[in-house]
């Protein structure tokens, strides 16, 4: 083979290989790329979301401490209604204690507590839309139905709320499937009957593929680019024990679609 034919098949090589990496070096490209798209977006969503995120508290005057944050929730048009799980609010109270559901905005040492002045349940769904005096900032509510499957998706609230206190933190992560409903309770003697109906015709709700723990029940779950509700976080998977779940997380949670709070919405109008 002379020079200029092994130049030529040289070249021809190279060139194939070239063919072949670029498609990979593209989708690099792509990935890195993405990444601080996703980032920047979640970043300017949160400057709206936070202001609607509140806490749920049990007060107790005469207890230690006063107020005891047990799980979270968001506010929602007109600025008086806050959303949160059924479950949160459904064990009764001592009312020798005057013990009391509150709503607690604002975030660490700087907070307002807030009076609930009405109620409207939906156990089937594991929702509850709390009245409160006063309003606050709002989240618009989807009127999508079911995301897809692989959405980018975010959650406010309080996890660990007894630990970590006021202080909203959040999570990201995709819509790992859609699946059927199972309703968090206690025991049975807490599975009321319109949940036990419900479980006979089960409805699907988000499986994500994200980490929520203890207090995020009732915490928005939003799309990274517009802020919108999407879905309510009302429990988290537990592979071995309720203690576990702290220092061995799923890393998967469950969320009810927001036609559901839509609905109930328009039931409390």
């Amino acid at each position: 083979m002379n020079k200029y034919a092994s130049m030529m098949t040289f070249t021809k090589e190279r060139e194939s290989i070239i063919a072949m990496v670029k498609p990979i070096y593209f989708f690099i490209f792509c990935l890195f790329v993405s990444q601080p798209i996703h980032a920047t977006e979640l970043v300017d969503t949160l400057k709206k979301v936070k202001p609607a995120v509140v806490a749920i508290g049990i007060s107790n005057p005469t207890g230690s401490p006063r107020i005891r944050l047990i799980g979270s929730g968001f506010v929602v048009s007109p600025g008086n209604r806050v959303v949160t799980n059924y479950h949160v609010i459904a064990n009764p109270l001592d009312e020798s204690k005057l013990e009391q559901y509150v709503v607690l905005s604002g975030q660490g040492t700087v907070f307002k507590v807030h009076q609930i002045t009405g109620q409207t349940h939906a156990p089937a769904y594991d929702l509850a839309l709390l009245r409160i005096s006063g309003k606050l900032p709002a989240l618009t509510v989807s009127k999508s139905p079911l995301v897809a499957e692989g959405t980018p998706i975010a959650f406010t609230g309080f996890p660990i709320t007894q630990v970590l206190g006021l202080y909203p933190a959040t999570h990201s992560g995709i819509i790992a499937a859609h699946t059927p409903i199972a309703i968090p309770v206690e025991n049975s003697r807490d599975l009321k009957l319109a949940m036990l109906k419900q479980l006979d015709k089960p409805y699907l709700v988000y499986q994500l593929d994200a980490v929520a723990y203890p207090g995020n029940s009732g915490s928005a779950l939003y799309r990274h680019d517009n802020g919108e509700v999407i879905g309510i976080i009302n429990q988290v998977y537990i592979k071995t024990s309720r203690e576990a779940v702290l220092s061995d997380p799923s890393g998967i949670s469950y969320a009810i679609p927001s036609q559901h709070l839509l609905d109930l919405m328009q039931q409390a109008n």
